[in-house]
């Protein structure tokens, strides 16, 4: 494991990372010390510390899920499906890209994507994780499996395996059931959840090397909980949170992991999630080696890249095996809480487009109102007035918005696996407009860069797009479809930001590739 920083970073950050080093921060951490946050988060804090030790707690896990990985190919399950959001799915997706495995990562409400998952179900198994198992997403989900394995003959509590906290309504209810469950340290939130039951179950039954995984993270452990200012801890996180130019806070940082697939997802989460609160924090951009940003020497964004050569251009480069990554970040995202002072294991501003979310299901109409209609797609402004009636118009006023701080994030609620177009646009604004874009899929970054969105600075521009999905599906015991749901959810989310004062325009094309295609041109132009 190793972390490299520029020449002139390292000079200028030097106080900051022997200040961390006398006042004992890694030691203390590792000693789970809940005060190191401040009064006001030493409660959520003290039940939030138990990842320091996940890589030795976590070893008594791996007999009994080799053992079930092993009874399930047996009976000739082979194919493992996710049912997750947030750190319930984005660690073991990095997991499984890394080790050469396979799992469907479920963590949409678009009702075409969770079709396309309900497949081949003789030879499926079926992950719920869930930290307490009222998540609207991951509930109807399993739902949705459970009537499917029902219709194929085939027991659900034979093929679904549950993750969750001990003793969580979904634990109780699970058990209740006859189904397999696998309980977390509940002491440990979603994101930091890696090396936990959470990073493990799905991984391994996928037959990734969850014991390796673990003992590279406890070889770091050393290195990490070392009050030195050799602690690779303290400079990541002196690079995220203590950098300034003479424009001010470098508050933004592009993540480049193109030889670590997936890994920029999961920092992007535990980044954003963790610091974006109380209008601060640091935002990653999750961009690829040939990003049109990577190209620009912005005065508020720094480059970091998993990269051993130090000789490269960037601000960081670091490198290491799987397991020492995750929990050098972990360290250095709750280092740099401390520097920023900010609560890094809550996310006030999340609940928000969820509370949004849940009003617009229960409301007779589920939508919003729209501006205008051009070109068969329909446009709102929500909140923001639109000058002008066309597509063209809508997508100019929004990108004049930007100045030097501004970053745009571009929202699809389509299926993933169905419209890997959409992410083109990213690059392109990226292009157009020299500032940094995020891209995420929706609902799945509600659990990530959403808590930034609302509780991060005021910088945000923000490009969504729902569209039409050709298919629909019920969900058992509920009132509403799959539809329903991630309309409402794209809805909500818009609500949300618009009355934070954040601009925002919702665009609905009923033939996504078509409309994509003209977009792409409107935002080349």
């Amino acid at each position: 494991m190793q972390v490299s920083v520029k020449t002139e970073l390292q000079e200028q950050l030097l106080p900051v990372v022997e200040k961390l080093a006398a006042e004992k921060i890694a030691s203390r951490i590792f000693a789970k010390d809940a005060s190191l946050w401040g009064s006001a988060a030493q409660s959520e804090a003290a039940i939030r510390l138990g990842w320091v030790e996940s890589a030795a707690t976590s070893v008594e896990l791996i007999p009994e899920i080799l053992k079930l990985r092993d009874s399930l190919a047996a009976s000739g399950v082979d194919r493992v499906v996710l049912c997750g959001m947030g750190g319930s799915s984005l660690a073991p997706e990095v997991i499984a890209k890394n080790t050469g495995k396979n799992i469907v990562i479920l963590d949409s409400t678009a009702p075409d994507q969770v079709l396309s998952a309900i497949r081949e179900l003789s030879r499926t198994v079926v992950v719920v994780s869930s930290k307490s198992g009222s998540t609207a997403e991951t509930d109807s989900q399993k739902r949705a499996f459970e009537t499917a394995f029902r219709a194929a003959g085939i027991d659900p509590a034979d093929r679904i395996v549950i993750v969750t906290d001990p003793g969580s309504p979904l634990d109780v209810a699970s058990r209740t059931a006859g189904y397999r469950v696998f309980n977390a340290d509940p002491n440990v939130g979603g994101r930091y959840s890696a090396l936990t039951a959470f990073g493990l179950v799905p991984a391994g039954l996928a037959g990734s090397d969850i014991s390796s995984l673990l003992a590279n993270a406890k070889n770091a452990e050393p290195d990490l909980s070392v009050d030195s200012v050799e602690n690779p801890a303290f400079w990541l996180a002196a690079v995220l949170s203590a950098t300034r130019s003479q424009t001010g806070m470098k508050d933004k940082f592009l993540i480049e992991t193109d030889d670590l697939p997936g890994f920029g997802d999961w920092i992007e989460q535990l980044v954003a999630e963790s610091t974006g609160k109380d209008q601060h924090g640091v935002l990653p951009v999750v961009i690829s080696k040939s990003a049109p940003e990577a190209k620009l020497d912005l005065d508020d964004t720094l480059q970091i890249a998993f990269n051993s050569n130090p000789a490269t251009q960037h601000d960081l480069n670091f490198s290491g095996k799987l397991g020492e990554l995750f929990l050098l970040w972990e360290y250095a995202t709750a280092i740099s809480g401390y520097l920023m002072g900010i609560n890094p294991f809550d996310q006030p501003d999340v609940e928000s487009a969820k509370i949004a979310a849940r009003s617009l299901l229960d409301s007779p109409q589920v939508g919003k109102e729209v501006d205008f209609v051009d070109r068969g797609m329909s446009v709102s402004g929500n909140g923001l007035k639109i000058i002008g009636s066309t597509v063209e118009a809508a997508v100019e006023q929004l990108m004049a918005l930007a100045d030097e701080k501004s970053f745009f994030a571009v929202q699809v609620y389509l299926s993933r696996p169905e419209y890997p177009q959409f992410e083109s646009l990213r690059d392109l604004l990226a292009e157009r407009t020299g500032r940094p874009v995020t891209f995420g899929w929706g609902p799945r970054f509600l659990h990530s860069t959403g808590q930034y969105h609302k509780g991060g600075p005021r910088q945000g521009i923000y490009l969504q797009i729902t569209g039409e999905h050709g298919v629909d599906l019920d969900i058992e015991g509920r009132p509403f479809s799959f539809g329903d749901l991630i309309t409402a959810q794209a809805a909500g989310d818009a609500n949300v930001l618009s009355e934070n004062g954040l601009p925002v325009i919702s665009i609905h094309m009923p033939e996504p590739l078509q409309n994509l295609a003209f977009l792409e041109k409107v935002i080349a132009s």
